[in-house]
């Protein structure tokens, strides 16, 4: 066959692959949905629970960090986009993956319908205010769902505690394109936000991050990480998966420094180190 011929269909398929395409209101291009279906097809049945987070986040490893790919659209609908990822959305397309290979599912569908399961309250999409906006909402409804559980004790590494006062998304709605463009947005943000008020969480000090593995034994690689902030009004501001290489510990992330997903080359304690506004981690673990 004349390769002449089969050039210009490549570069077609190629075009159409990078088009927005919708179904039930999902959208994505079919560069997304071919790169899903591929990986779990290649995973099915290989990948025990205790690898698959540190697997799955491998396979995004170099992709562009870009922010706010969820805000597409006047009307809130489910968003997969494997071509550039930020912090929550990159764990979120990991940990749908996960749960595929843990059910044993390698289509795009099961992937969608556990992304959207993970990313809103009680698993139904309805509006912009039932997405998990902040982490707290994400690891608090996920566990509820059983998709995670929160790492935690009373005891050491665990000897720091937060207190929630989150605000942020009713106090400066402007900030957001959703929040903007539907006053009445806000107030429901609020109320979720005041339910939230006052609830504590016991968290690992940024301190303890050096300790030895040994030490910090309820680390395990593949736990989701959710990094405590002191801006006001926020509870997390950033997220990712730990990872233990030669005995330290580091994170996997789609990090906006080297504006794409990687494994640190510094270890969680060097990076946090540098993060002034960084307290500390809490850790929720794939059941």
């Amino acid at each position: 066959m004349d390769i002449r011929h089969i050039m210009p269909c490549i570069a077609l398929f190629w075009a159409m692959a990078a088009q927005p395409v919708s179904a039930q209101d999902i959208e994505y291009t079919a560069k997304d949905s071919i790169r899903i279906e591929q990986i779990l097809q290649e995973s099915h049945g290989k990948i025990a629970d205790k690898d698959a987070m540190l697997y799955f986040g491998r396979q995004f490893l170099g992709v562009p960090y870009v922010g706010h790919t969820l805000e597409n659209g006047t009307k809130e609908h489910l968003i997969v986009n494997t071509r550039g990822l930020d912090c929550t959305t990159f764990v979120e397309t990991v940990m749908a993956l996960y749960l595929c290979n843990k059910y044993g599912k390698t289509s795009f569908q099961s992937f969608c319908n556990h992304l959207r399961k993970i990313r809103y309250r009680g698993g139904e999409l309805k509006d912009y205010t039932s997405r998990l906006h902040y982490f707290t909402w994400w690891g608090e409804d996920n566990e509820q769902m059983g998709f995670v559980r929160c790492i935690t004790s009373d005891g050491f590494p665990f000897t720091a505690t937060q207190r929630l006062d989150i605000n942020y998304m009713s106090t400066h709605p402007d900030s957001y394109k959703h929040l903007k463009s539907n006053p009445t947005f806000v107030s429901a943000i609020s109320k979720l936000e005041q339910a939230s008020r006052g609830k504590t969480y016991k968290y690992i000090p940024k301190s303890l991050l050096n300790r030895s593995s040994q030490q910090l034994s309820c680390i395990h690689t593949g736990d989701i990480v959710a990094i405590i902030t002191n801006k006001a009004g926020l509870d997390t501001s950033h997220v990712g998966i730990a990872v233990w290489e030669d005995g330290k510990l580091h994170l996997m992330h789609a990090s906006s420094l080297y504006k794409k997903v990687v494994i640190d080359s510094n270890t969680f304690y060097d990076y946090s180190k540098k993060q002034t506004s960084q307290l500390g981690i809490r850790l929720f673990r794939p059941q």
